[in-house]
C-alpha cells in the first residue's frame, strides 16, 4: 500500500454530516469516501495520472 499524505480539513459540519451519512451508505469510513470521491472527481476531470487510473481499476475487480 502506497503511504498517504495526511494533513487537516476543516469542513461545514452540515456538509461532514451529508458525507457521514453516504459513507455508511457506501459501507465505508468518511476518509475513505472523501479519498474516493475526491479521486472520482479528479479522474473525471482527466487530471488523475494513468498509473493511478490503472491501479484505482484494479483495486475495482
Amino acid at each position: 500500500m502506497a503511504k498517504k499524505k495526511s494533513f487537516p480539513l476543516r469542513i461545514d459540519p452540515d456538509v461532514y454530516k451529508i458525507i457521514e451519512k453516504w459513507a455508511t451508505d457506501e459501507f465505508r469510513s468518511v476518509n475513505a469516501h472523501i479519498e474516493f470521491l475526491l479521486r472520482e472527481s479528479a479522474k473525471r476531470a482527466g487530471r488523475l495520472p494513468s498509473k493511478m487510473k490503472s491501479q484505482e481499476e484494479s483495486d475495482d475487480d
